[in-house]
């Protein structure tokens, strides 16, 4: 038996300051906030691309400039994502202890920028997850949708009651959970390693 454990990036195991990310975009294009939101930031934007409509980073990184009409340096898109996000060391921590128990990985809604350039944006986990740092834009589907959840377990050949998930949004939990997968709604990193705890000595063979 293996055990799988899935972890989401943002606000579990970074702080995430979304208003300081819309404040460098601002300050990038141009737009305000209300404007980013009305052109990109909604569902046929960058929910879109949570969900694989855009499959590589040159698609998105065209299909961003496309509806705000001009260009964006790829190298500030992404020093402006990355100044937003602060790792938490005690949430690594849990996570280093959950690889000592089974595979670890990442799964982030987020498009396929992100996606490639995750090991810029997060250099804390590299050590962690390894190879295996992966944006909901990679699997084709975005949470709390339960296909993507149901992809990450064929992905790794692993019924869902051997995995583990956690997340700091509710709604995701929920969907994890509706396929089977054991889930911790995050509320804190010591919390996580306490459910990471049970949920793995529940599956010791006896």
């Amino acid at each position: 038996m293996s055990l799988l454990f899935i972890f989401d990036m943002d606000d579990v195991l970074y702080d995430y300051n979304w208003q300081a990310r819309m404040a460098g975009m601002t300050e990038l294009t141009g737009f305000s906030l209300d404007e980013l939101r009305r052109l990109w930031w909604n569902e046929s934007g960058e929910w879109a691309a949570e969900a694989g409509v855009f499959t590589n980073a040159d698609e998105y990184l065209e299909a961003f400039q496309e509806r705000i009409g001009q260009r964006v340096d790829e190298t500030e898109w992404v020093r402006v994502r990355g100044a937003a996000m602060t790792p938490w060391a005690d949430s690594l921590a849990a996570v280093r202890r959950a690889s000592t128990l089974g595979q670890v990985t990442l799964l982030t809604n987020n498009g396929a920028l992100v996606e490639k350039h995750l090991t810029t944006l997060a250099p804390a986990l590299v050590p962690l997850f390894g190879e295996h740092l992966h944006t909901s834009s990679f699997y084709g589907a975005r949470k709390p949708n339960p296909v993507v959840f149901e992809r990450v377990l064929a992905a790794y050949d692993t019924p869902a009651t051997d995995a583990f998930f956690a997340d700091d949004m509710l709604i995701n939990v929920e969907g994890a959970r509706s396929v089977g997968i054991e889930s911790y709604h995050f509320g804190s990193s010591a919390g996580m390693l306490e459910a990471i705890e049970e949920f793995a000595s529940a599956r010791v063979p006896s």
